[in-house]
């Protein structure tokens, strides 16, 4: 027996005329020349700016990068170029844990691409003697590595709190419906200056991140106090990320629950991904049978 038609409001559906979803491999592609992108303009401002006192226009690059990046790719793979927005989708039941495996590889393949290309420009400036100091300068550290001497509990929580506000805003405008005045340019730009914001404080702590493909890619080329105090900036913000992927996983049960019917699928405006609703049982439910679902639910490559 087929579930009863969900009410209009519980449904978001992208505008627009139909088109085919991209297969797996580009989606793959878009996630990891997303993150190289968005590493080469949050590293590559800073390492090669004459440093000063401020570090608003690393901010504001890294920031405008996120939203350029999710312009040019969001319709492709959703956008995320970071393991920690990809998490709280994960958890918030938006994609499949397959998925969301193949989108972490892709964003840290590509973040290491963009940092090793810096890493072999720098190598070649004659005024540079030490690549990989110069790198130390945009790596994520605490304590002695902290350019206020930041100890290790004050980065933990900044990271978790900015990670947790990144995944929230990200999960909140992509899912806006443009049919209720929503915009597909809505989430890119949201999350663009979230990150603008969030940077300019956590680079005047200790150049934090708030994605753990950035961190790696800056570690890996850095020196080795850097990869020792890696686990902080992978850590923190994997567990800010499923904080807030909980709390969109509640309130999307809540919503269901609150509507009196079950909701098959959930399409988020502007990203095509779906996730089916934990609350609906197998008997009454009808799988989705969308391309996108389908690839989520690794049904298609």
């Amino acid at each position: 027996m087929s579930s009863p038609a969900p009410a209009p409001h519980d449904v978001l559906m992208p505008s627009g005329p139909e088109v085919a979803r991209p297969g797996f491999l580009p989606r793959l592609g878009a996630e990891a020349f997303g993150t190289l992108f968005i590493v080469v303009a949050g590293l590559g401002v800073p390492l090669f700016t004459i440093p000063d006192s401020s570090p608003l226009p690393a901010a504001l690059a890294a920031g405008l990068a996120v939203t350029a990046a999710m312009l040019a790719f969001a319709h492709v793979s959703g956008g995320h170029f970071n393991p920690a927005i990809t998490l709280g989708h994960l958890v918030a039941g938006r994609i499949r844990a397959g998925a969301a495996a193949a989108y972490v590889g892709a964003q840290l393949a590509g973040g290491l691409a963009g940092a090793l290309a810096l890493y072999g420009i720098l190598r070649t400036l004659p005024g540079i003697a030490d690549s990989r100091t110069a790198f130390d300068t945009v790596t994520a550290g605490f304590g002695e590595h902290s350019i206020i001497q930041a100890p290790l509990a004050a980065v933990l929580l900044l990271e978790m709190l900015g990670a947790a506000i990144v995944v929230a805003v990200f999960v909140g405008t992509s899912g806006r419906d443009t049919r209720d005045g929503g915009s597909r340019s809505a989430a890119p730009v949201a999350v663009g200056l979230t990150f603008a914001v969030l940077l300019q404080l956590g680079q005047s702590v200790g150049n934090l991140p708030f994605n753990p493909a950035r961190a790696v890619a800056s570690a890996v080329f850095s020196s080795g106090w850097a990869v020792g105090q890696l686990w902080v900036f992978l850590a923190a913000p994997l567990l800010g990320a499923a904080i807030a992927g909980l709390v969109f996983r509640s309130i999307g049960a809540g919503a269901g629950a609150g509507a009196g019917a079950g909701v098959g699928a959930v399409v988020q405006a502007g990203t095509g991904e779906e996730a089916n609703e934990a609350g609906e049982s197998a008997e009454t439910a009808e799988p989705a049978s969308t391309e996108a679902q389908e690839f989520f639910d690794g049904k298609r490559g």
